[in-house]
């Protein structure tokens, strides 16, 4: 490295060249056999289950998580691996409860679940709860994201006055679009499970390779860690409110992974491109499997980081950090391009990229199928074609990827609408959650209780965070009993308002 300045040699240009026009290329070639909304969104229900369990991974594991994630052992220890329980625990919960009622007959959501049990408003109100949400959220994430990649890929060079960051974002969203609008969740699930390989082989490489950067290879780094209270993870006092314990992760990282896998479209989507029941139930535990070794490479690597920084100084300045990045979050960045030899440094840029793209992709397939399955299609006052919606279908993509443009590039400038975002999956999770179970397990009736409900719920978390301390592990728990609370004790009243004929008699 002649300069400071010179973060990528030629060579690591080539490695990120071949993946971006290789990844392409590969999801580009499942467009040829999409003929209907069920091919496009579905995947015609052919995927094997292990390639669904991959892809399950590939989504919640963002760049924003194969970066935080270090920086959060970086800068505290291991205790989220206590959140992790959970995530495996509710994956189990779901295979086992939920799953077989995806299969009841063509389900394209879990929306479509409200719908038999309440009618099409609730199906509505949870559809537009989660293309809000996940607009912004997605959004948001796409922004966060492209601030450290920005860095590594040097945008800001390429575009002055502070036009680096929406080339970034351009790049991402506008890349991973391609395949996703000809190819859809076919595409989207197939180049997902590449990339999980991609970005677990550079979590993989890095835990193994800054070990051999010190003359006591893993047994002085760990002992350096150990002394330095980054390899502690057990925490069995119960709080409300940080740092991490066991029953935040046992009790709210349980419920808040029933959620987001059980209730939100962008996980629920590739379990419904299963055949059958049995298949959807090993792509979920395959994905549980995976889930805990994953996040304890990620962490060991963040204490591992640590090590590496009391011994070396950093190559290079942090930059200034912004509203949702921390100065935690620049430091596995900075050590991939000054302490990573050239070509393994592209490997490892090459794997954060992956885990942006597919974050990106899995986004645009979940917000198209929900708007044009749960919302436009049931506004049709006539049938439509299997040729004009899946060229309806395609459109939507395109819609959902400029907003998420416009949502990332807002970000910048506004502060408490990136905080905001990040906070509001958990504002909703609870709501969709508790909708959910209100749909599945009560008998079927009118909408106004589970509507009320949910809107209750989003109005109390708002409330609940923004008044206490309560951490973002309990949101869903909370959330999700006061929706099915609320609409209990709401049905119960309409019953006495309104009692049935027999009664009358």
């Amino acid at each position: 490295m002649n300069s400071p300045d010179l973060y990528l040699e030629a060579a690591d240009w080539l490695v990120i060249s071949v993946y971006l026009v290789g990844i392409i290329l590969f999801g580009l070639r499942f467009g040829r056999d999409q003929k209907s909304a069920r091919d496009y969104f579905l995947g015609s229900k052919n995927i094997p289950w292990w390639g669904v369990g991959f892809s399950i991974v590939a989504t919640e594991t963002s760049a924003l998580t194969f970066i935080g994630v270090p920086a959060l052992a970086y800068g505290t220890n291991l205790a989220f691996v206590q959140i992790i329980i959970g995530y495996v625990i509710a994956r189990i919960v779901l295979a086992i409860v939920l799953v077989p009622h995806y299969f009841k007959g063509e389900i394209y959501s879990p929306y479509q679940l409200f719908s038999d049990a309440f009618g099409p408003a609730a199906r509505r109100t949870a559809a537009g709860i989660f293309l809000i949400a996940g607009t912004l959220a997605a959004g948001v994430r796409v922004y966060v994201t492209c601030i450290p990649i920005q860095l590594m890929l040097r945008t800001d060079k390429w575009v002055q006055g502070g036009g680096g960051i929406l080339a970034a974002i351009l790049l991402f969203v506008g890349l991973s679009l391609i395949y996703t609008y000809a190819g859809g969740i076919k595409a989207v699930v197939w180049t997902d499970a590449v990339q999980f390989v991609l970005f677990l082989a550079g979590g993989v490489f890095t835990l193994l390779y800054i070990p051999q950067l010190f003359d006591g290879g893993f047994q002085e780094v760990l002992s350096k860690a150990a002394k330095g209270g980054k390899l502690e993870w057990l925490n069995v006092h119960f709080s409300l409110a940080m740092p991490y314990n066991l029953w935040m992760g046992v009790i709210g990282g349980t419920v808040h992974v029933m959620s987001s896998h059980g209730a939100d479209q962008l996980l629920v989507q590739r379990v419904l491109t299963c055949k059958s029941v049995a298949d959807g139930r090993k792509a979920l535990l395959l994905s549980a499997l995976i889930i805990f070794p994953l996040f304890v490479i990620f962490l060991l690597t963040g204490a591992m980081l640590w090590v590496y920084y009391q011994q070396f100084p950093l190559a290079i300045p942090i930059p200034a950090t912004t509203a949702g990045v921390s100065k935690d979050d620049y430091i596995y960045p900075i050590f991939i391009l000054t302490a990573v030899p050239p070509i393994l440094k592209g490997f490892l840029i090459v794997a954060i990229l992956s885990a942006a793209m597919s974050s990106v992709s899995s986004a645009l397939a979940a917000l198209a199928s929900v708007s044009t399955m749960d919302v436009i299609q049931g506004l049709w006052r006539s049938e439509r074609s299997e040729k004009d919606l899946l060229k309806f279908s395609r459109y939507s993509t395109l819609y959902w990827a400029a907003a998420l443009i416009g949502v990332a590039y807002a970000s910048r400038e506004v502060p408490f609408v990136l905080n905001a975002a990040f906070a509001l999956t958990g504002l909703t999770s609870g709501a969709m959650l508790g909708g959910l179970l209100t749909a599945l397990f009560t008998k079927k009736g009118s909408a106004a209780p589970v509507i009320v409900g949910m809107a209750t719920s989003l109005a109390v978390m708002i409330v609940v965070q923004l008044e206490t301390n309560i951490a973002w592990p309990w949101f869903t728990l909370v959330g999700a009993t006061i929706t099915v609370l609320v609409a209990v004790l709401m049905r119960g009243i309409l019953s006495i308002e309104k009692p049935d004929d027999e009664s009358l008699k």
